[in-house]
């Protein structure tokens, strides 16, 4: 890049300082546009202008004259009027991610990527200890909190890299030793304006990649898999040559094998995918897959999977309250995650409700019926989700949970264990986006956490 020309960051946070750092630590021209002028916005300002950066603060209409790149954060979506201004002036725009890989130095760490609606965090650190496990200096990175610009410099052999959606929309160049595609359902449809266009934005992660894996069990995934020679896909069913897949407790490869057409090796058990549900056995046989791509030997695969500890929020077992389980899936932010965790239980209280983003609920709720002992819902647009419950699965009970307000979270645990039997699991798996009532999905879970312990010193306290 050239030094004379002015690069312009808009955005300033996790991904908007990692770039101009790397920018200013190549001698470029940076300015960064934040339309928040805060505490901590200015801490960060403070920092970068010791590095030669210029901060400027308020909204942008358009990019500073002499910008000749935009480097933008990958939640601004194409129609915000400072990006929309730079396309029509003629200035490339690209994210944080496109900028790694242009920065990456010679011999860089190869790129494992992946991408998905849900599932991502799993698979990336799943795959992190694979490779961990097999010697290499391996790197979680990307959307999964590591901003790839610092990634690529450092001390990592190889790169676990998540990709969102909105990376993948400003990204034009990448070329992954091997890309992956766990699965695409509803999500974002406000960012991306239609399902086809956010598909084909999760598909962009093939484009140039060395090896394509896809899930074979989603059809969408398959689609945009499909016009890739050699593409690996993985499944919950026996596999054919060329995937991997399950037979009986085993999870076994017929794809990086000598003779994929007669031979399966085995690579785990069932009972070392942690915690144990369907959609995290796919999650698992994706990582298996890209470390696999990368040659990783067998036994690493199953070490790696026994040394992965699960993030919190994820199926998070928290207590066993006179004989029912209490479980913390607050990740679950969109129907395509809920109905996965309603998937692993047989007989659910299901607390439920958030931000729904425009879902649909129907298919979720006439999936999950069989499985609802009853329902506790809350959030701004809990009502849907009592209309789907009232169409497909009217004999289920339903307690509705109003208020704004985080103690909200006491009274639907206390209305839950009310609903509960011996044997039940009370799952939160939200379906929705938790910032109706909680800063994000994390104080969302803990605050059930929190209710479930308090239950549990104070059983009593449950109505009858």
């Amino acid at each position: 890049m050239d030094a004379q020309v002015m690069i312009t960051v808009a955005g300033l946070g996790v991904s908007g300082q990692a770039a101009a750092r790397a920018l200013a630590g190549r001698g470029e021209r940076v300015v960064v546009l934040e339309a928040k002028d805060g505490e901590r916005q200015r801490a960060a300002a403070a920092e970068l202008a010791r590095l030669g950066v210029e901060v400027r603060f308020g909204p942008a209409a358009e990019p500073p004259a002499d910008t000749t790149l935009l480097v933008t954060s990958p939640g601004w979506p194409p129609s915000h009027p400072l990006l929309t201004a730079a396309a029509e002036a003629g200035v490339e725009v690209i994210g944080e991610v496109e900028l790694a890989w242009r920065l990456r130095p010679a011999g860089a760490a190869p790129w494992l990527a992946l991408t998905g609606t849900d599932g991502k965090t799993t698979v990336v650190r799943m795959l992190a200890a694979m490779l961990t496990a097999a010697g290499h200096k391996a790197l979680a990175v990307g959307n999964v909190g590591t901003p790839i610009v610092e990634a690529v410099s450092g001390p990592g052999d190889v790169l676990a890299v998540e990709l969102s959606s909105f990376q993948l929309h400003w990204s034009g160049s990448l070329a992954p030793h091997t890309a992956a595609l766990l699965n695409v359902a509803p999500d974002h449809l406000d960012w991306h304006g239609s399902l086809d266009e956010y598909a084909r934005v999760k598909g962009k992660v093939f484009e140039r990649a060395g090896t394509v894996v896809h899930n074979a069990d989603d059809e969408i995934a398959t689609r945009l898999a499909e016009p890739y020679a050699g593409a690996v896909g993985f499944t919950l069913r026996v596999p054919r040559p060329g995937q991997l897949g399950v037979v009986e407790d085993l999870l076994v490869d017929r794809a990086f094998v000598a003779d994929p057409a007669d031979n399966a090796e085995e690579l785990a058990v069932l009972s070392d995918v942690r915690p144990f549900a369907p959609h995290n056995v796919a999650n698992a046989l994706a990582a298996a897959a890209l470390a696999r791509s990368y040659g990783v030997p067998s036994a690493a695969v199953r070490q790696g999977l026994a040394d992965f500890v699960p993030d919190p929020h994820r199926m998070e077992f928290v207590a066993t309250v006179g004989d029912v389980r209490y479980v913390n899936d607050s990740k679950a932010t969109n129907a395509h995650a809920a109905a996965a965790s309603l998937a692993a239980y047989p007989s659910i209280v299901w607390v439920a409700g958030g931000l729904l983003k425009g879902a649909d609920m129907d298919d979720l709720v006439r999936r999950a019926a069989p499985r609802l002992r009853a329902a506790v819902l809350l959030g701004a647009d809990r009502e849907r989700i009592r209309t789907a419950l009232a169409r497909h699965a009217a004999n289920v009970p339903v307690v509705d949970v109003p208020g704004q307000d985080t103690g909200v979270m006491d009274r639907v645990v206390t209305e839950a264990a009310g609903l509960a039997a011996p044997g039940d699991t009370v799952l939160l798996a939200p379906a929705g986006a938790s910032q109706d009532i909680f800063d994000n999905y994390g104080a969302r879970g803990e605050a059930f956490a929190r209710a479930v312990h308090r239950l549990a010193a104070d059983p009593g306290g449950a109505p009858e």
